[in-house]
Formats: C-alpha cells, structure tokens, sequence
C-alpha cells in the first residue's frame, strides 16, 4: 500500500497518482466518442428509474401521473438527446482540464474541476434541455408519445417552450457537478495511488456511483424545483417564479419532505446511472485511446 506525509493534503494524490502512472489528456475526439457511448447508455439502460422518479416529484401525485403505467414513455426523446448531450459535456469539460492542469498547482486540481464541470454542464445543457422539456412530460402526461409532445409544446409555447425550466435545471446541475466531479476525480486518484496503476473501468463505476449518489441527495430539492416548472401549464405560478421561489412555495404547501420528493429513487438512479455512465465512459476512453494509438 501507498503512504503519503503528514503533510499532503488528499488533493494531492492526483499529482502524485498522474505523475506514478503516466496518465494523458484525453483528446477532443476521443471524449467525444465515449462521452456519447457513456450518456446513450445509461439513459436507455436506466430510463424507468428516471421516469418513476419524474413522477414521485410531479405535483399532481405519482398515481395521476401515471404510476407504474408506460414507465419508458419518453425515451425516443431522452435516447435522442443523450449522445449528442454527453459528448458535449465531455468534450467541454475535458478540453478545460487540458488547458488548466499543466498551468495549474496540485492544490488547485478541485477547482479546476469545478470549473471544467461548469463549463460542460453550460454547454452541454443547451443541446439537451430541449429533450429533457420533451421527455418528462411524456414521462408526466402518460396519453402523449415523444413525438406528440413535442408537437404539444412546440404549438403551446414555441421553440422558446422547449427551453422551459433551463436555467432552473442549470441551477440544479452545477452545484451536482461541483459535488459529483471533484468527488469523482479523488476517489479515481486515491485508488490509482493505492494499487500503482490507472483505475479499471469498474473501478471507476464504483467511484461515479457512490460521487453520484452523494451530489444527487444533496441536490433534490433544486430537482424537485426543476420537475415541477418543466410540467407546469404556461402562465402558471411555477413558470413566473425564479427556482428559490418556486423552492418557497414547495415548501409552504408541502413541508421540507415536499422538497425531498423522489430523493431514495433520485439517489439509486443517479448512483446506478453514476455507475454505469462513469463506467462506460473510462471503458469506451481506454478501447478507444488503445485502438487509435493515443
């Protein structure tokens, strides 16, 4: 096993773990081809989870919406967007990383992690909101297909109604991301440090779900907040508050365990869907760096 002296910090085992195992940046393209692998397989693979979870949150009940009735309503639209979504994402955050590491101190690495995270989610958030819009009120409004509703918005509200809740959604997917990376990046460090060589792909699942599942509790009410402003009819009370209101009046009418709606299902199904996202991605990167030689 690995020491280290007293006196280095834990943020200090990527510089060492990077240094001991030689690790590369990853290039543009080949984050671009496993992050879309990694995004169109946890998706499709763990879609009625997120389709019970909208629906433990929708504000009409979970029986109105449709319980345990057609739970992969919706996946035309989520498989859809979820490759194009998740290549943008890794493509953002880790083409940061490559421009901030080598300029940048070990004791800085967490930060620089943020903010690759937060650029990624920026970016990558406007090519998926439009399916996630379509998605959950399939998901919520169990007569209508993909396709019908995104007819539905696109007559309702325009365009513009498919970028309903953004920056709600934006709000909640950075603290996640500044919670869920970071997280990710040490625990992949440690373990590299500890066994002398880079983590396995399951090892890295391993790191993603339990990163996931942390980020995805802390984080449900600013979910809860999202799910009810992508469902609300136009001109309702929801879509005319900003997300701490919309959080404000959850928690009037329904108490802090309105705001923690669906937190067991979110949890399993982001540490399942951490598992699986995370694990795909370092398998899809390593096949890939190995066959084009990088």
């Amino acid at each position: 096993m690995k020491t280290v002296n007293n006196d280095q910090t834990p943020w200090q085992f990527e510089q060492y773990a990077s240094q001991m195992i030689k690790e590369k940046p990853v290039p543009f393209h080949i984050s671009l081809l496993a992050g879309g692998v990694a995004g169109t397989a946890v998706d499709v693979i763990l879609f009625p989870f997120d389709t019970l979870k909208t629906r433990l949150q929708s504000v009409e009940g979970f029986a109105k919406a449709g319980g345990f009735r057609g739970i992969y309503s919706g996946i035309a639209s989520a498989a859809s967007g979820s490759a194009p979504s998740a290549a943008t994402f890794f493509c953002s955050y880790e083409l940061t990383k490559n421009l901030l590491k080598p300029r940048t101190s070990s004791t800085m690495f967490p930060f620089v992690h943020m903010f690759a995270a937060t650029v990624g989610e920026v970016v990558s958030l406007a090519v998926r909101n439009p399916f996630e819009v379509v998605k959950q009120r399939a998901q919520a409004y169990t007569h209508m297909n993909s396709l019908q509703a995104l007819r539905y918005t696109l007559v309702q509200e325009g365009v513009q109604g498919l970028y309903r809740g953004y920056w709600n959604t934006l709000l909640r997917e950075i603290p996640f991301a500044l919670l869920q990376y970071p997280l990710w990046e040490l625990f992949k460090s440690v373990w590299s440090w500890e066994q002398g060589h880079p983590v396995w792909a399951w090892q890295s699942s391993i790191c993603g779900a339990v990163s996931g599942g942390f980020a995805a509790a802390v984080t449900t009410p600013l979910d809860v907040a999202k799910t009810r402003v992508m469902l609300a009819p136009k001109g309702s009370l929801y879509t005319q508050s900003s997300v701490i209101q919309v959080i404000m009046i959850i928690k009037a009418q329904e108490g802090i365990a309105g705001l923690f709606s669906g937190v067991t299902m979110r949890t399993v199904w982001i540490s399942l869907g951490g598992a699986v996202f995370f694990g795909f991605y370092e398998k899809a990167k390593n096949v890939l760096q190995d066959k084009l030689g990088h």
